[in-house]
């Protein structure tokens, strides 16, 4: 998972299913210096976007999720 996770809260099913699909793309929760791990996506439709631009543009999935913005 890496040192910057913080698990959602046990109830929130929407939150776990989208740490879910972080992990199962290879996305782990790393300190990147003193910012944390950067951006993660917290709602499925934010996550949903970004695959969906990763299959359009061939973009890795664990790369598309990471990106705080989309072009």
């Amino acid at each position: 998972m890496g040192s910057a996770f913080a698990a959602p809260r046990r109830r929130d099913t929407a939150a776990w299913r989208v740490l879910s699909l972080l992990l199962h793309a290879d996305v782990r929760f790393h300190k990147s210096c003193c910012g944390g791990p950067g951006y993660r996506p917290r709602t499925l439709s934010a996550a949903r976007a970004r695959m969906a631009y990763a299959r359009a543009t061939g973009e890795p999935f664990a790369k598309a999720l990471v990106r705080r913005e989309l072009p």
